[in-house]
């Protein structure tokens, strides 16, 4: 036996379109992204709809591949706009019932295109379910609603269809079809489960008006070319035949209430629709139309099921008919005062949210192509929607804060849970260690004392006053050395007085040692420290090493009066055992145990605790789910319907986590009414004078604890506070050794210099004197020989020719003697050096005059040219004016370097800083470092310092004796034998 069959909508056709070249040059232009990174994503859309495209029709994979093509076109549609004025794309369909192309550049084109095939591929599926088995006929009854679904999505949706197939009246009539079929479905259903004759009456009115509706539109398309005559036929044996089983299963209802007149009556009626459903399907073509898209049996099928049912009417009419002859005799009313059958809708178009209901629909639409590619605008939103999380995250972990605080304040102020433990005897046992105290013995265990560091500091102090005191030292001898030579030799010793220059030195030297005193003060208060505390470093030390750090907080306690007693064990407790405890303590018969009451405390404080914890957890919990909470997707899908309703559509999505605030709210409600419980228990249970007596003990035990804790602390403090200030006292000694030793070589290479310079100076002074006794002599002879020949009577005597006295390279005086000249010391030298030495006649008259000019003298004889070669004897002596470049002895150039009281205002300024003389060369050490740093001394001038190599072994009156460049070991032992120096040896 064959079923009723059913109408299907065919399918629309497409051409093949690209999606990887709009979409990438969009991405580029708008996003200002490299299109490459979403080719993969441009390929996936464009593969979709190529299998869209051959999605079978009569399938649930068919229809899911629709889906999941729509579902990417919505997620689509909410970042690029595809449209005639952005993203053109031509979208060409096919009419499903007249085949005429249509194309658009509308995305919503495409859309509704899509939806119109969902609904076909769901009639489908339907219309070709077994509906002899239930879950055919299941699958064909929710299949047929929602493909009316579908379609009523269309013409809800989607306005100006460009097409026949998707136009207002086109989609009306298909979706009375597929809700007739539905009803019929939910007939025969009903039919096979034997239901109630009234009820299938009922229903089969419902079904009867919908497939007249359904006839009528079927008619009006058919007649505007749309749809295929034969579903106008199938529509009108549907119409019929659904009437006449109303009337049919009406008629039973009517015989069984006994109006037996008008059960025949109905079935008259049945019997007529009957015979119009027999004569139409006799009249349908063996051979069906494709575009019909109708099985080949149909026409039998339903010849047969109309002629079947034509058949039951005319028995149940011919049986009615007999029986109300010969037994009832009830009149037959008319057919126009029949009343009409109710009608019970069973069909209803399913929306399209409803669907999938019960399935993972993001499992059939899958992750969105394009997640990467996030708009601003959304951006934007989820901003502000992270904000509004972050506002109740922070309220409710605010009040939770709270709560905890009022807690933890309540609880320390009634002493709780700690004073339970002298309440039920606990401090019978022996007082435990604190942790903190066994960490505090442990961080001094290994620790060596203090001393050797101590004996380090005054060693280095010792070294760096013993190096500054030597300073000091060499710098006085200098200075008395200079002083006596110039109070020996007087205006001749023209070297600068030594105070000028050595100030910046004696004040580097006093502001070290003031930073040293500074420093040991503070080494005095550390080992004050020190020995303040050395026992108890020692005692923390032991506990540390030998793991007795409780030995030693036992002793302790003791000491502080916390313990007096020794307990049951021996083990010494603060509550005497004979005393007992107070859990023995029974107020009589009928009244609370000291016991029970503090049971009721404990279990009162494990409730809050327990509050606690789950308050806690709520709030982890809520900081988790809110954490990933992320609605990116959710407000591109609602991109277009929460604009300018974002504060609306953020309270909504803030309502998920409203369970977790609830739950904080009634933890908060339930720790006030256990914080008043536990306040009145605790105040019952310390209203007894045992307990009262106990508490005070504690309370005495507690302080005197305190007080061991305190003093151990501050122990711990003063060791951290030596280690730190041994560590910077090291420091400071450290640096101020490196400071003060690169001070000593200054002062050394200064005193180096300093000798070399005088000792020039000296020999030069001993030349210049030696050569002027000599030169005096020679003009005493010339004048008392003048005077001898003036004072002969010999008219025939004449003066002095040339050469009538030895020639000793200088030019016979004159007759008279030139008038004597003040003294000039520098006049005395550099005639001395010219007379003395000699140079070459093309050099002597420029050198001599250089040397005149640095001197303002101009000495006799001073331009005679030498008689001399151009460099000196290796017997003569030494003279820094003989050599062309500037000599190293003295730090000072010519007429600056020699002190001349007439002319002080000529030492350079750069020599000056800070009102002092600082040596050329000069580089003054770092400042020392501790408390406090001394002033920064005066920026040195540049100075040069003689070689080094050319400083040797201190001579007489502490200077070095210097060798010019060129003289060898035999020019030096002939030198000693003149020692300038020797005068000094006394002095020394």
């Amino acid at each position: 036996m064959s079923q009723p069959p059913m109408l299907s909508c065919p399918l629309k056709q497409t051409s093949e379109i690209d999606w990887v070249y709009p979409l990438k040059a969009y991405i580029k232009q708008t996003y200002g992204d490299d299109p490459e990174r979403y080719a993969e994503e441009c390929n996936t859309l464009n593969r979709l709809r190529q299998d869209m495209r051959g999605a079978g029709k009569d399938s649930a994979a068919g229809r899911d591949l629709l889906y999941r093509y729509y579902g990417q076109l919505e997620l689509l549609d909410l970042r690029f706009p595809i449209d005639e004025n952005h993203i053109k794309i031509s979208f060409t369909w096919l009419d499903a019932f007249t085949n005429k192309p249509t194309s658009q550049y509308s995305l919503a084109y495409e859309k509704a295109s899509i939806i119109f095939n969902i609904s076909a591929v769901l009639s489908c599926h339907a219309a070709n379910q077994n509906r002899f088995e239930d879950t055919g006929l299941k699958t064909a009854y929710h299949s047929f609603q929602a493909a009316a679904g579908m379609f009523t999505y269309i013409n809800e949706n989607f306005l100006h269809a460009p097409s026949t197939d998707l136009s207002r009246d086109t989609i009306k009539s298909l979706i009375s079809i597929m809700l007739a079929q539905g009803q019929e479905v939910f007939l025969e259903k009903q039919i096979a489960d034997g239901k109630k004759v009234g009820l299938l009456a009922k229903l089969a009115s419902q079904a009867a008006y919908l497939y007249a509706q359904a006839a009528e539109g079927v008619q009006e398309n058919f007649h505007r070319s749309v749809f295929d005559k034969l579903w106008v036929q199938v529509a009108q044996i549907k119409s019929h035949f659904t009437s006449s089983l109303a009337q049919y299963y009406q008629a039973l209802a009517d015989d069984d209430a006994n109006s037996h007149g008008m059960a025949i009556s109905r079935l008259q009626l049945a019997e007529l629709d009957g015979r119009d459903a027999v004569r139409i399907a006799v009249a349908f073509p063996s051979v069906v139309t494709p575009a019909s898209n109708l099985t080949s049996d149909t026409g039998s099928s339903l010849i047969d099921a109309t002629k079947k049912h034509l058949a039951n009417v005319q028995n149940r009419l011919s049986s009615f008919n007999k029986d109300n002859d010969f037994i009832y005799h009830q009149t037959i009313p008319a057919e126009a005062s029949l009343s009409v059958i109710p009608k019970l809708p069973a069909a209803k178009a399913i929306p399209v949210s409803e669907l999938y209901q019960g399935q993972d629909i993001q499992r059939i639409i899958g992750p969105d192509i394009f997640q990467k590619l996030v708009p601003m605008s959304v951006t934007k939103s989820a901003s502000l929607y992270d904000e509004e999380k972050a506002k109740l995250v922070r309220a409710e972990a605010e009040n939770v804060e709270t709560a905890n605080g009022e807690m933890a304040a309540s609880l320390d102020y009634l002493k709780l849970p700690e004073s339970l433990n002298i309440l039920k005897g606990g401090m019978d046992q022996e007082p435990s260690v604190d942790e903190g105290f066994r960490d505090w013995c442990d961080e001094l265990a290994g620790h060596e004392q203090f001393g050797k560091a101590f004996e380090q500091l005054l060693s280095d102090k010792n070294k760096a006053i013993s190096i500054l005191d030597k300073c000091t030292k060499q710098l006085d001898m200098e200075e008395s050395v200079c002083e006596k030579m110039r109070s020996k030799y007087g205006g001749d010793w023209i070297q600068q007085p030594s105070s000028r220059l050595t100030s910046t030195l004696r004040s580097d030297i006093q502001s070290y040692r003031g930073a040293i005193e500074e420093a040991n003060t503070s080494d005095m208060q550390l080992m004050k420290t020190a020995r303040q505390h050395e026992s108890d470093f020692d005692e923390m030390r032991s506990a540390g090493e030998t793991d007795e750090a409780d030995v030693l907080y036992q002793r302790a306690m003791q000491r502080a009066g916390a313990i007096k007693h020794k307990g049951r064990n021996g083990v010494a407790s603060p509550i005497s055992a004979q005393e007992g405890s107070l859990l023995d303590e029974d107020y009589g018969e009928g009244g609370t145990t000291v016991a029970d009451q503090i049971a009721n405390v404990e279990d009162l404080l494990k409730r809050l605790d327990l509050i606690k914890r789950d308050r806690m957890q709520v709030l982890k919990d809520l900081k988790e789910k809110v954490q990933s909470d992320d609605i990116s997707n959710v407000l591109i899908l609602n991109k277009k319907s929460i604009s300018n309703h974002e504060s609306q559509f953020f309270q909504t999505e803030l309502e998920k986590f409203r369970p977790h605030q609830n739950r904080l709210l009634q933890g908060t409600h339930k720790q006030t009414a256990l914080m008043k419980e536990l306040t009145r228990a605790y105040g019952d249970l310390l209203q007894d004078k045992r307990v009262r007596s106990e508490q005070a003990r504690y309370e005495s035990f507690t302080r005197q604890r305190s007080q061991v804790r305190a003093k151990y602390k501050r122990v711990l403090q003063a060791f951290h506070g030596l280690i730190d200030g041994l560590m910077r006292a090291q420091s400071f000694y450290t640096e101020m050794g490196d400071t003060v030793e690169s001070l000593e070589r200054n002062v050394e290479t200064f005193v180096s210099n300093r000798r070399s310079e005088g000792a020039h100076l000296l020999g030069q002074i001993e030349r210049d004197r030696s050569s002027n006794a000599g030169g005096q002599a020679d003009r005493e002879r010339d004048r008392l020989r003048e005077l001898m020949e003036r004072m002969s009577m010999d008219p025939s005597s004449s003066p002095t020719k040339s050469g009538s006295r030895p020639s000793n390279g200088h030019e016979a005086y004159p007759t008279k003697s030139p008038p004597p000249s003040s003294y000039d010391p520098r006049a005395s030298l550099a005639t001395a050096s010219s007379v003395a030495l000699g140079s070459p006649a093309g050099v002597n008259r420029h050198y001599m005059q250089h040397t005149a000019a640095a001197s303002n003298t101009h000495a006799d004889g001073g331009s005679e040219p030498m008689q001399h070669g151009g460099s000196p004897s290796v017997n003569d002596p030494y003279n820094p004016m003989m050599y062309s470049f500037q000599s190293a002895i003295s730090p000072l150039a010519a007429g600056q370097g020699l002190y001349n009281p007439n002319h002080a205002q000529q030492v350079p300024q750069a020599y000056l800083q800070h009102g002092h003389y600082l040596p050329q060369g000069y580089v003054p050490p770092p400042p020392p470092p501790g408390p406090p740093p001394p002033p920064p001394p005066p920026p040195p001038a540049p100075m040069t310092f003689v070689n080094p190599d050319q400083v040797h072994s201190l001579g007489p009156g502490g200077y070095a004796h210097h060798h010019p460049p060129g003289q060898n070991g035999g020019v030096a032992s002939s030198r000693d034998q003149h020692d300038p120096w020797a005068a000094l040896n006394a002095w020394k």
